[in-house]
């Protein structure tokens, strides 16, 4: 999901481009362009407003806005990479989780033993 954003007020145009770093794009390659602006005829507006008419109302908390534009990069007909590549991340994750316990568990038992030595050992 490439996402451009083209907003009059600075504020915004810099809070949307914090909040949506690592998709952000040119306004040429973009899949959806963010406008504060209603913009007619661009069916890859999504319109940030305070009306009834806004894709998104404000205020808006990061997660509201992904969503958001993630709904409406599906309702375009793609699938968003995130979807895409949740189970792989997760096994990767899980695997590497997995790992660090069995480390962690076998430490923990090396250290109890060690304690127990020197208990018996005085």
């Amino acid at each position: 999901m490439k996402i451009a954003v083209e907003c009059q007020s600075p504020l915004l145009q810099k809070s949307l481009e914090v909040f949506l770093t690592r998709y952000l794009s040119s306004v040429k390659h973009c899949d959806i362009v963010v406008r504060d602006i209603e913009c007619l005829n661009d069916r890859r507006c999504f319109y940030i407003a305070s009306n009834e008419k806004a894709d998104l109302k404000k205020p808006f908390s990061k997660s509201q806005l992904i969503l958001a534009l993630e709904n409406r990069y599906e309702s375009m007909g793609h699938r968003t990479k995130e979807l895409q590549e949740t189970p792989k991340e997760e096994t990767i994750n899980f695997d590497i989780l997995e790992r660090r316990i069995e480390l962690l568990t076998r430490e923990y038992q090396h250290n109890i033993i060690n304690a127990i030595k020197a208990f018996y050992e005085k």
